[in-house]
């Protein structure tokens, strides 16, 4: 792997970071924000399924190993729906995520949430395949 020179960037081999970039303003969506991971969600929904709630387990234990990072929780939502509900669907993903990471430990003024809604999309297509990229939660390090 390639050496990061930026001086906002983090990558230890030795700690909790286990090699991976630790980037302010850095993202699960683009693999800068440490181990922690993004998470999905199904149609129309904030409820977090078994394989969402494993990935926030790794999440908070990643979080609770890194006093020092503060994470803002993006919702997320695919195209379909108006403006307004999927910002409402946006908030309930951001805050069901920042709720398990408080019951797993984690403190709550480490994690603000967020929505965007349908407005910032990480895959762009008019299907299943793309909706389900889009319908997520991911993770910015606000401090570290």
């Amino acid at each position: 792997k390639k050496p990061n020179n930026n001086p906002d960037s983090l990558a230890s081999t030795n700690g909790s970071n286990q090699g991976l970039s630790l980037e302010l303003k850095g993202d699960s969506d683009s693999g800068t924000a440490g181990g922690l991971q993004t998470v999905y969600f199904g149609f129309d929904s904030s409820n977090l399924d078994s394989s969402s709630q494993d990935t926030l387990r790794a999440n908070a234990e990643f979080l609770k190993s890194n006093a020092s990072v503060d994470v803002q929780v993006e919702g997320h939502c695919d195209e379909r729906g108006g403006i307004q509900y999927n910002l409402a669907l946006g908030e309930r993903r951001a805050k069901a995520v920042r709720d398990y990471l408080v019951a797993q430990g984690v403190a709550a003024k480490r994690v603000t949430v967020i929505s965007y809604g349908k407005e910032k999309p990480t895959a762009f297509g008019h299907d299943e395949s793309a909706w389900s990229k889009n319908r997520r939660a991911n993770f910015v390090v606000t401090a570290k």
